[in-house]
């Protein structure tokens, strides 16, 4: 199998430097947006870094995450304007960081984050998203949604312990969005960051609905609030509008 691809996307070749950082894959390096879409698929590309300057990244972004083709590729937005990292989020960007978070975290993002799905686990995962939410799950989903963000983790750990497959993502996900929720509440953005950023691995490879849980909403609920804590920073953290710890949306059947 070829390694994955990993694009880097620039006007100024903002990314040279990275090319010999990821020896172990297909490092590939863009300085036009025509045909992106298409080569994107072609390249079964693992993950996709835009420099915000000077780019038009809101209407790329966009286009990427609204492509039920390219909608699964992470999203990685590097500039160092806070306001526009948070921006890059709420208009479906998986990432964003400044040039100095990307220098210290990129093997580990790429790392975690640059899985090119194998199609029999996705059909799995398809499958098992069909069923129903255990009970145990349901449980968790009952205490996350009363706002008991520490008591959900301990539910939604134990039915990941006991499930097989890749639903177990589903409910690595919820936990680890809960346990965010959670840091907030205590007053650790760093803490809450962290989780929230960890969540995005689980988050992306998951179809809109997974055993009646609308996984697309928690996306883009999850997303808003890693947006505006780096928006906020950590000095300004109490002023977060808690209305945006939103509930997760659940059927009582699973989809079809």
């Amino acid at each position: 199998m070829p390694a994955a691809a990993i694009v880097f996307l620039s006007e100024r070749k903002a990314f040279a430097a990275y090319r010999n950082r990821l020896p172990n894959y297909d490092t590939i390096m863009l300085d036009a947006t025509q045909l992106l879409v298409e080569f994107l698929i072609e390249r079964r590309a693992a993950f996709l870094f835009i420099d915000a300057l000077p780019l038009d990244w809101r209407e790329l972004t966009l286009a990427l995450k609204t492509n039920a083709a390219t909608r699964r590729i992470p999203i990685c937005l590097v500039n160092d304007d806070p306001a526009t990292g948070a921006d890059a989020i709420l208009m479906g960007a998986d990432l964003a960081l400044t040039w100095a978070e990307l220098d210290a975290q990129l093997r580990a993002l790429v790392a975690e984050l640059a899985r090119v799905p194998d199609d029999a686990a996705m059909a799995r995962l398809a499958c098992q998203c069909d069923e129903a939410l255990p009970p145990l799950a349901a449980q968790g989903l009952q205490l996350f949604n009363r706002g008991e963000y520490y008591r959900q983790h301990d539910l939604f750990e134990e039915q990941w312990m006991a499930t097989a497959g890749p639903v177990r993502d589903l409910y690595r996900a919820i936990l680890q969005v809960g346990v965010a929720y959670y840091q907030i509440e205590r007053g650790n953005y760093r803490g809450a960051l962290k989780m929230l950023q960890r969540s995005v691995q689980w988050l992306y490879l998951l179809p809109d609905t997974c055993q009646g849980i609308d996984v697309a909403k928690l996306r883009r609920d999850s997303y808003a609030v890693r947006g505006e804590l780096q928006r906020l920073g950590p000095e300004r953290l109490a002023e977060l509008d808690r209305s945006l710890l939103k509930k997760i949306t659940a059927s009582h059947s699973p989809s079809t």
